[in-house]
C-alpha cells in the first residue's frame, strides 16, 4: 500500500505541474534593518509578507531575504521592544528601514504553530501557550523540556530524579486522563507527529506552542487527548553565520535526607538494643555519592547559503555524571535542515536530519537508599581488603560494591528524517508532501560478576556471574499530503486545510541471558559460554525471548478558518481516523472541533471609549479527541504458552489462548471546552490572558472481570468510565520598566486544576465503584494507602486516622464507630479518606532585568494545596524501625513527632500520621549575563553567562525535596518504592559566542 500510493502522489505531482499557470511566480525581496537610534543591525527581526505565505529574520549584520508571492502588497517587520512597520511593496527588490523603540509590544508578529500550519497570534481563537526558544529557562538537563518547566499553565513537568543524566520527566497537561492508556502529550517536531523528544538540543529550539484547548488538539485525533506540544527548530538564513553555545555544570546535594551516624547510632541504636556495633564509621551516603557531578555541553551551528538554498547545520556533545557512582552519560547529535526554492518559486524542498547517538551508564535508584538504611559501623571492606558482605538490615547488600562492579549500561541510537515537497499552483493554492521516518534502537547491556561477596559467601556453584543483552528497535514511517487555499473576498477570509496522514509503527524486541562464564572479562560479550542455559537442560526457556508487534494509522482532515475584517474569527476541523489497534466493529472515528473569537477591541465603540485597552480577544473552544496509546492486538483473540505437555517421554510445549476478543474495543474520547480572554493594554506594557477548561473523559481503558466461559480468559480489555478534569489557567506578562539603559520584565503562570472520578461501570462492564492503588513495598505488608472512588478524585488518600500516639508509643487510630485503639487492633473497614495527594494550584513567577549589557533572571515556581505521604519516614524515620538498619536523624529528634512512635507493635501500619503538606515555592532559577558587542573581524559578540537551578525551597514538609515525590499520573502524592535519589543544587558556567 505505502509503494503504491508513493507511485500515485508521483503521478499527481507531475499532472499538477503540467497544468501549472504561469502566474504562479515568486520574487525575493532583501535589505536590512537597523536600530533607529545609533544605526546598529537589529538580529532576529520576524519579516512576514501580508499574505504569511513565508517568516524569516535578520541576521547578524540585520540582513534578511524573503521570497514572496507575486500577489504580495506588503512586509511587515516587527522586533521585541521596538515599533512593528508595515511596508508596502514596490518595483524594487530592496527594503532598508529602521525600527524605533517603543514600550508597546502589541504590534509584534507572532506566528504559532496550530497544527498543520501557522497563523497570526491574533488570528488564534483556541487556547494555545507560545513559548519562544529565548524564553527557556537555562538549564543542564537530559531533556529540552525541563526548561520549559513552569512556563506554561496547566503544563506540569516533573522529574523525580533531576541529577540522573539519564532520567526523563513526566508530563501531564490539565491533569491525569486516563486509566490504563498514555498520560503525556502528543510531540509534533518540525510537523511531524511522535518524534523523538530526547533528540533535541535545546539551543536548536526557535519556539514551542503547546495545544490547550480541545479545538487545536483535534486536528491530531486518537492521540490529542493529552495535549499536543510543537517543537519548531531554527532554520537556514541567506546569510552566513556561526553560533557556539557552551557550558559546564556542578551538581550539588541539596535538601537532602539524613540518618544517623556512627556515634548517633551506637547512642541511640546500640545501646536502646536495636542494632549492632561493627567497630567501623562509615558515613555510607558519603560513600555512594558523586558530588559534585561534573556535566559540559557544547553546540555549535551554522546557516547561510541564499535567498533560494538555505541550510541550517548544528552539532553537539554532552558527557554529564550522575550524583551517584555509576549514572553516566555521552551524547552526540546533530540536525541538519536545508530549504530549496525554484527560481520561478513553483517548488519548495525541504530535507532534515538529526542523528543523536548515546552511550549511559544507568543508576541504581535504589542505592540512596541501601546507602540511608545500611549500619554506619558496619565497614565497607573486610580484613581481607575485599568488599564486607553484609546480611542484615533492609536491604542486605553492600551498595559501594553494587556500585562499582554491578554494570548497566545502554547504546541508543535515534535518527529523524523527514522531507516535503511544497507546490505553489497559484499564489493562493498550494499542496505539499512529507515523508518521514523516526527511529530508535536501543541495546541494553547488564552484567554482575561472580566476585560479588554476597555469591562468595553463599558459597553458590551456579547461577554466579550473570550477563545479558536486550536489543530494542522502535520505527514509525509517516507520509502526510497537505493542500492549503487562501482567499480574500474584501473583508472576508478564508484559509482552507485539507489533508491525508498515514503512519505504521513498528517494534522489534530480543533478550538473552546467561550465567556461570569462565570469565568475568566477558561481560555480556560472549553469552554462549555460559553454562547455566536457562535453568533447564536443552529447554533454556528464560533464556531468550523475542517479539515483535506494530500498528497502523491512517487519517483523513480538514480545517477551514474563517475571519470578518479581523474582527470575527471561526475555526471548524474536523479528523476521521482508523488504527489496526481498535476492535473490528470500532476502527474509525470522528473527531469534530469548533471554536470562534471575537476581537472587540478592534469594535469602533471600543476603540473610543477605552483607548488605554489595545487588545481584547474572547474565545471559546469545543473539540472531540482520542487517546490510543495503549499496546498493540489488545481486541485480538491471542494465543500464547500454556505449559508443556508429555507426550512419548518427551515434552512439548502447549499453545492456547491468552486473551478474550473484543471487536468494540474503540479509544478513549475526551470532550473538551474551554473560554478565554487575550488581552493587551497600556499599550502593551500588561498584557495576558486567562482560560477557564473542562475535561470529560469517556469509554476509560482497563481491565474488567468477564464470566468463564463463555470468555477464555477472566478478563477483558475494553472502554469503561468515565473522569473529568476542569480548571482555571492564568498568564500575565507585564513591563515594569521600560527605559534605554534599564528594563525589569515580569511573567506569571497560574493554574488550578479539579479532577472527580465519575463512574468504573456501563451496561456491559461493572467495575465496582472504586480501586485501591499506591500499595507500599515490603518491609511489612502496609498495602494500598490510595483509593479512586467514583464521586472522588484522582489521588485520594485512604488509610487509618491517626489519633495520636499513647504513653508506649504505639499509633492510635480512629476506628470506623468513633472509637480509639492501638493500629494494630484495626482493619481495613476502619480506614477512611483523609487527604489528596494532587495538588490544586501550581504557578510561576519570571522576573527579568536588563542593564545596559548585563541580564539577570530570577524565576519562582510554586506548588500548593496537596497532601504528601512521607514514605522515608514510614519506613526510616522512628524509632521502631526494623532493627539493625539505620534510621532518619528525625526518629530521635524530640521536635519530630516521628520520634515518639517507638513501639513495634503497629510498625509499618500506615495512617494519615505520615501524611505531611506538601505545599512549597522555589526559588527555582537565576541567572545572569553579560553580553559585549565586538567590531572585529572574526567576532561579533561573546556573551559569559552563569546560572544556578534549585537554589532553596521554602516547605513544611520533611522527606527532603518534596518535588521528588511525583504528582502526575495516578498515584500522586506518594512514592510507592523504597528508591530514592537525592535532589541537587545545579551551578551552570557558559560562553555563547556569535563568529
Amino acid at each position: 500500500m505505502y509503494k503504491n500510493f508513493i507511485q500515485m502522489l508521483s503521478l499527481c505531482c507531475f499532472l499538477c505541474l503540467c497544468n501549472v499557470v504561469a502566474k504562479a511566480q515568486n520574487r525575493t525581496i532583501s535589505g536590512t534593518v537597523t536600530d533607529q537610534t545609533d544605526g546598529s543591525p537589529l538580529i532576529g527581526v520576524n519579516v512576514t509578507d501580508n499574505l504569511k505565505s513565508d517568516v524569516t529574520t535578520t541576521n547578524n549584520k540585520g540582513s534578511f531575504s524573503i521570497s514572496v508571492p507575486a500577489n504580495a502588497k506588503s512586509l511587515s517587520f516587527s522586533y521585541i521592544g521596538y515599533e512593528a512597520k508595515n511596508i508596502n511593496l514596490t518595483q524594487s527588490n530592496t527594503i532598508n528601514i529602521t525600527l524605533g523603540s517603543s514600550s508597546s509590544q502589541l504590534n509584534e508578529v507572532v506566528v504559532v504553530s496550530v497544527g498543520y500550519g501557522t497563523l497570526n497570534k491574533k488570528e488564534v481563537s483556541s487556547a494555545i501557550t507560545h513559548v519562544s526558544g529565548k524564553d527557556l529557562l537555562t538549564v543542564s538537563a537530559n531533556n529540552p523540556l525541563m526548561s520549559l518547566q513552569g512556563k506554561v499553565p496547566g503544563l506540569t513537568i516533573t522529574n523525580t530524579a533531576s541529577a540522573d543524566p539519564n532520567s526523563s520527566p513526566g508530563i501531564q497537561l490539565r491533569g491525569v486522563s486516563s486509566r490504563s492508556a498514555g498520560l503525556g502529550p502528543l510531540y509534533v517536531i518540525n510537523g511531524v507527529p511522535g518524534g523523538n523528544i530526547d533528540n533535541i538540543n535545546q539551543n536548536d529550539i526557535e519556539s514551542i506552542d503547546v495545544l490547550k484547548g480541545g479545538a487545536a488538539s483535534a486536528i491530531y485525533g486518537t492521540r490529542g487527548s493529552n495535549g499536543v506540544i510543537i517543537i519548531t527548530t531554527k532554520k537556514g538564513t541567506s546569510q552566513s553565520q556561526m553560533f557556539y553555545d557552551g557550558f559546564t555544570s556542578f551538581d550539588y546535594l541539596n535538601n537532602q535526607l539524613e540518618n544517623l551516624s556512627a556515634e548517633e547510632f551506637i547512642a541511640n541504636r546500640v545501646q536502646n538494643k536495636q542494632g549492632q556495633d561493627y567497630g567501623a564509621k562509615t558515613d555510607w551516603l558519603k560513600e555512594v555519592t558523586n558530588a559534585p557531578a561534573f556535566a559540559h555541553k557544547h553546540t555549535v551551528q551554522f546557516s547561510g547559503g541564499s535567498a533560494k538554498t538555505n541550510y541550517f547545520a548544528s552539532a553537539d556533545y554532552r558527557k554529564a555524571d550522575g550524583v551517584d557512582l555509576r549514572a553516566s552519560k555521552r551524547e552526540y547529535g546533530a540536525r541538519l535542515n536545508i530549504n530549496h526554492t525554484t527560481d520561478n518559486g513553483l517548488f519548495v524542498a525541504t530535507l532534515t536530519a538529526a542523528p543523536r547517538m548515546m552511550n549511559t551508564s544507568n543508576a541504581d535508584q535504589g542505592n540512596f537508599n541501601n546507602a540511608l538504611t545500611l549500619n554506619p559501623t558496619y565497614p565497607i571492606f573486610n580484613n581481607a581488603g575485599k568488599y564486607n558482605f553484609i546480611n542484615t538490615g533492609f536491604f542486605s547488600n553492600n551498595p559501594v560494591e553494587n556500585a562499582n562492579l554491578i554494570k548497566s549500561q545502554s547504546e541508543i541510537k535515534e535518527l529523524d528524517l523527514n522531507g516535503s515537497l511544497k507546490m505553489n499552483i497559484l499564489p493562493n493554492l498550494n499542496t505539499m508532501v512529507t515523508i518521514s521516518q523516526i527511529s530508535r534502537s536501543s541495546k541494553n547491556l547488564n552484567f554482575s560478576p561472580s566476585t560479588l561477596s554476597s555469591v562468595v559467601n553463599s558459597n553458590k556453584v551456579t547461577q554466579t556471574n550473570f550477563a545479558s543483552q536486550e536489543q530494542q528497535e522502535n520505527d514509525q514511517k509517516n507520509i502526510e499530503w497537505t493542500g492549503n487555499y487562501n482567499l480574500d473576498l474584501g473583508k472576508n477570509h478564508f484559509k482552507l486545510l485539507g489533508g491525508y496522514s498515514y503512519s505504521l509503527y513498528n517494534y522489534k524486541q530480543v533478550y538473552s541471558q546467561n550465567y556461570d562464564f569462565p570469565f568475568d572479562t566477558y561481560l555480556w560479550n560472549n553469552l554462549g559460554s555460559g553454562l547455566y542455559n536457562g535453568g533447564a537442560a536443552g529447554q533454556g526457556q528464560s533464556a531468550v525471548s523475542s517479539t515483535q508487534n506494530g500498528s497502523t494509522l491512517i487519517a483523513f482532515f480538514g480545517r477551514l478558518n474563517y475571519d470578518f475584517n479581523n474582527r470575527y474569527i471561526v475555526t471548524a476541523s474536523l479528523r476521521r481516523e482508523g488504527s489496526s489497534k481498535f476492535g473490528a466493529n470500532n476502527k474509525w472515528g470522528n473527531f469534530p472541533a469548533v471554536s470562534a473569537a471575537w476581537r472587540i477591541s478592534e469594535e469602533t465603540f471600543f476603540k473610543d471609549k477605552l483607548p488605554w485597552m489595545n487588545e481584547l480577544k474572547i474565545r471559546a473552544d469545543y473539540g472531540v479527541t482520542g487517546n490510543q496509546d495503549f499496546g498493540n492486538y489488545l481486541s485480538l483473540l491471542l494465543y500464547g504458552g500454556a505449559g508443556y505437555f508429555p507426550f512419548n517421554g518427551q515434552y512439548y510445549q502447549v499453545y492456547g489462548p491468552s486473551s478474550n476478543v473484543n471487536p468494540f474495543l474503540s479509544w478513549e474520547k475526551s470532550e473538551n471546552f474551554n473560554v478565554g480572554i487575550d488581552f493587551s493594554l497600556l499599550k502593551g506594557r500588561l498584557s495576558g490572558s486567562i482560560d477557564y477548561y473542562t475535561r470529560k473523559n469517556k469509554d476509560l481503558l482497563g481491565d474488567y472481570n468477564v464470566s468463564v466461559p463463555p470468555n477464555t480468559q477472566a478478563t477483558t480489555f475494553t472502554n469503561v468510565g468515565s473522569m473529568k478534569n476542569s480548571g482555571i489557567e492564568v498568564a500575565l506578562s507585564g513591563e515594569v520598566i521600560k527605559s534605554p539603559d534599564f528594563e525589569y520584565n515580569i511573567n506569571l503562570a497560574f493554574s488550578y486544576n479539579q479532577n472527580k472520578f465519575i463512574s468504573f461501570s456501563n451496561a456491559l462492564y461493572n467495575g465496582g465503584t472504586f480501586q485501591d492503588v499506591a500499595g507500599l513495598p515490603a518491609p511489612g505488608s502496609p498495602g494500598n494507602i490510595q483509593r479512586i472512588q467514583e464521586g472522588y478524585s484522582i489521588g485520594e488518600f485512604y488509610t487509618l486516622k491517626s489519633a495520636g500516639v499513647n504513653d508506649q508509643g504505639a499509633l492510635l487510630v480512629y476506628k470506623k464507630d468513633g472509637s480509639i485503639v492501638p493500629a494494630n487492633q484495626a482493619n481495613n473497614d476502619d480506614k477512611q479518606f483523609v487527604g489528596n495527594g494532587l495538588p490544586k494550584f501550581i504557578a510561576s513567577l519570571g522576573n527579568t532585568f536588563r542593564y545596559k549589557q548585563f541580564d539577570l533572571g530570577i524565576f519562582f515556581r510554586g506548588t500548593f494545596g496537596y497532601k504528601i505521604f512521607n514514605t522515608s519516614a514510614f519506613y526510616l524515620g522512628t524509632p521502631s524501625s526494623q532493627t539493625d538498619a539505620n534510621v532518619l536523624k528525625s526518629a530521635y529528634d524530640s521536635s519530630s513527632k516521628y520520634s515518639l512512635l517507638k513501639s513495634t507493635s503497629t510498625t509499618s501500619i500506615a495512617s494519615d500520621y505520615f501524611l505531611e503538606n506538601g505545599s512549597f515555592l522555589k526559588i527555582d532559577n537565576v541567572s545572569l549575563g553579560y553580553r559585549q558587542k565586538l567590531n572585529i573581524k572574526y567576532l561579533k559578540s561573546i556573551r559569559v553567562y552563569s546560572a544556578a537551578r534549585n537554589l532553596y525551597t521554602f516547605t513544611k514538609y520533611t522527606g527532603g525535596d518534596p518535588e521528588k515525590v511525583e504528582v502526575n499520573g495516578l498515584t500522586p502524592g506518594v512514592n510507592t518504592s523504597l528508591n530514592y535519589y537525592p535532589s541537587t543544587l545545579q551551578l551552570i558556567l557558559g560562553l555563547q559566542v556569535n563568529f
